[in-house]
């Protein structure tokens, strides 16, 4: 059997291998064919006449230059309709070269799935790589051949609003979501029509922008860089991504757009990647505003050798470039190789086969009211649900509460539910197909429960009107749940703040109705870590619930009444205020370390506010509890090219079932250069019933003791290491020691 399975993925290799020399044949063969117009065409993207994601450029000529073959792709370009019409005007081009079509697809398309930071709270890889799955599905039957995702930016600093489209703080989270968002986007391969290509973004850095505000300066050292920010980016390229997006940030004062270490150096040539690269929107022009280029002209010249191969929205391309080749400034083996990275992802899609293969209209009516999607949407938000906290075991409400009061500005709204970077798709009633977190609760309780409603305030402004009805419905009720947090368009894409508490008057609505002396229920909705320190530390139930998308009431409803027992744990520490930012759990130690969380004096604190996060990255709350015991290590002593298996017993210790997850830190006791006080380096979900319990085990092996030396070089240093197996970074149930020797 080994060796008929061998022969069989031999056999597969020597035909893909074959079919890629095929495709570069026919790449060749075209490339020979077409002018030097032509050619910069295929590096030339536009976006279409609705929904754009960025500065319009106006182009009134747009149709007849796609006609003469001078755009390679557009963008926001929605529906089989207007696919097909700009793919009809690109077939009249005297070459028939295939547009393609991108968009941004971020948590879904017609089914919305919570925001990507709420999906990485669920830590279930197989979920999110599903939920990217089903977005591929219906995105590629609407005519879509390639999504601007996944984000993989790192994010330390709440403060940058893009939080909200990645996967939080941790490179090794962060590494193993990206691989699961890919592999659900581009499915088995490309070509298949329920593939759609991943864009990994933001190459490189981005997301630590000096002072948190979006498009800013990056200034990091290089071993900051690989050791914490490219990791994950390494993974999507792992997983088959067909293209990267670079960054509008400058990094070390290069503008990443314009950064030949990054686009050339790394990515094409030391991890090989041989995909292409698109700009962000506008992002080669604006290296003009960063001082970086002296016009546009000079814009498209760093931008091209600098390795972007695609442009966005710039028109630096389209104008400039064919005189920097007659000028013999550009080579014309530069633009070459771009157009062949281009062409062949074309190629791979079908499209010049069927440039129409992925705009048909049954096939996306069936796709895009699978009922299957709408399952996996709900499961997806009822993981992606953080307890914070659960005093008195207020939750799960009872079924046979005879009352409920649902208070506040969340309450009956639909689109907010949608957070950012969603597609709205203009033939879609949301207020029909998003479930609502009052539709969802009516959904749930019986025909014996009775709902009251009172909206309480706006989401800003200073107006208390509301309060007194407030109040006067919560005396009426048994349980009291208030759903508060901040719009959907307060996290995202130019969405940075500096405040961070919660909007408006809604920490005094919830001061009010707690009030009352009613049990109380708080429901936060956001796309990044808020500060609430006064619901935190009086309210006795709190659930994180983020955005999550079309079916967020009913996953809410599900966890509110033990339906479902929520599992997540948060990806992003949560600070006590904004003044300790940037805040993550994997810091280094310091010659003055503070020893506990209130310590001050002569130690590496702040005089007026705890050092502790008001929540640690990995924390999260289950309606059950579970007991770590037995912690076991195969040997405490291994050479480099040796493992260690680590295992211990889990138990459910509760009355109902659970998922716990179970994480792995290590911690390198001495380096050549400081190491992190902890790292996650491994993690299980283990689903457990009642009573039950199971042993995990977990292997360590060489690329776990891992980092990178002050030569930037990936090594493993003998010396001592201690592990730690816990339910959050900062509650560790297991510990031991052990050495890596020469």
């Amino acid at each position: 059997m080994k060796k008929t399975t061998t022969i069989m993925l031999f056999m597969l290799s020597l035909f893909a291998s074959a079919q890629q020399q095929s495709i570069d044949q026919k790449v060749n063969d075209l490339l020979k064919k077409m002018t030097i117009e032509e050619k910069i065409g295929q590096l030339n993207q536009y976006t279409g006449d609705n929904q754009a994601t960025g500065p319009i450029t106006i182009n009134p000529n747009k149709q007849n230059e796609i006609k003469q073959g001078l755009i390679g792709s557009m963008l926001n370009v929605i529906g089989t309709k207007y696919t097909r019409g700009y793919q009809e005007l690109a077939m009249q081009s005297r070459l028939k070269i295939p547009l393609l079509f991108g968009q941004d697809v971020i948590h879904g398309y017609k089914m919305t799935f919570p925001l990507p930071l709420a999906e990485a709270a669920s830590w279930d890889l197989a979920a999110i790589e599903l939920g990217a799955r089903v977005a591929a599905t219906e995105a590629a039957a609407s005519g879509i051949h390639w999504t601007f995702a996944p984000m993989v930016d790192i994010g330390r600093d709440p403060r940058w609003g893009r939080v909200m489209e990645g996967a939080g703080e941790d490179t090794y989270l962060g590494s193993k979501i990206a691989y699961a968002r890919v592999k659900g986007f581009q499915g088995n391969k490309l070509g298949d029509l329920n593939s759609v290509m991943a864009c990994v973004k933001h190459f490189a850095a981005y997301g630590a922008g000096v002072g948190g505000r979006d498009y800013n300066s990056v200034d990091m050292s290089e071993r900051m860089l690989w050791e914490t920010y490219l990791p994950p980016f390494k993974a999507a390229l792992d997983a088959g991504a067909a293209t990267f997006m670079n960054s509008f940030n400058d990094i070390n004062g290069i503008p990443a757009t314009g950064n030949a270490h990054l686009q050339r150096d790394i990515l094409k040539e030391k991890w090989n990647f041989q995909g292409f690269v698109v700009s962000d929107w506008g992002s080669i022009g604006e290296m003009v505003a960063h001082g970086y280029s002296k016009d546009l002209k000079e814009a498209a010249y760093s931008a091209i050798t600098a390795g972007s191969d695609m442009d966005m929205e710039s028109n630096a391309y389209r104008k400039h470039l064919a005189e920097l080749v007659k000028e013999g400034r550009v080579s014309i083996d530069l633009i070459d190789d771009a157009v062949k990275r281009i062409l062949r992802k074309k190629f791979e899609l079908g499209l010049f086969d069927d440039p129409y293969r992925y705009s048909d209209e049954k096939r996306a009516e069936k796709a895009l009211n699978n009922p299957e999607h709408r399952k996996a949407a709900r499961e997806m938000a009822e993981k992606s649900i953080v307890l914070l906290k659960n005093e008195n075991q207020t939750l799960p409400i009872s079924k046979n509460a005879k009352t409920i009061a649902f208070i506040g500005p969340m309450v009956k709204e639909y689109k907010e539910n949608m957070g950012f970077w969603s597609v709205e798709l203009p033939e879609v009633d949301y207020n029909k197909w998003i479930v609502s977190q009052w539709d969802g609760l009516q959904n749930k309780v019986g025909k014996n429960t009775k709902l009251l409603y009172a909206k309480g305030c706006e989401i800003e402004g200073t107006n208390k009107d509301g309060f007194a009805e407030a109040v006067e419905t919560a005396k009426q009720a048994d349980v009291v749940i208030l759903s508060i947090g901040e719009r959907r368009d307060m996290s995202g894409e130019a969405k940075s703040r500096s405040d961070l508490h919660l909007p408006g008057v809604q920490e005094d609505l919830v001061k009010a109705v707690m009030a009352t002396g009613k049990p109380v229920v708080v429901l936060i909705n956001a796309g990044r870590p808020l500060v609430f320190n006064w619901t935190a530390d009086n309210v006795p139930a709190i659930l994180y619930t983020w955005w999550l998308g079309t079916e967020a009431g009913n996953a809410i409803a599900n966890v509110l009444f033990g339906d479902y027992n929520p599992s997540g744990k948060l990806p992003m520490t949560f600070p006590r205020e904004v003044g300790q930012i940037p805040i993550y759990y994997n810091h280094f130690s310091t010659g003055r370390p503070a020893k506990d969380e209130n310590a001050t004096n002569y130690v590496s604190a702040y005089i007026d506010l705890k050092n502790s996060p008001k929540y640690p990255f990995g924390y999260g709350l289950s309606y059950t509890t579970f007991d770590y015991s037995g912690l076991k290590l195969s040997s405490t002593k291994i050479k480099s090219n040796e493992t260690i298996k680590v295992s211990f017993q889990l138990k459910n210790t509760g009355k109902v079932a659970g998922e716990e997850v179970a994480q792995l830190y290590l911690k390198d006791k001495f380096g050549s250069v400081v190491r992190p006080v902890l790292e996650l380096r491994d993690f299980q979900k283990v689903k457990l019933n009642a009573g039950e319990s199971k042993t995990i085990e977990f292997t360590i092996d060489k690329e776990k003791l891992s980092f990178y030396n002050d030569k930037v070089e990936w090594v493993a240093e003998p010396g001592d290491f201690e592990v730690m197996i816990g339910t959050s970074s900062a509650d560790i149930k297991l510990k031991s020691d052990f050495e890596l020797v020469n």
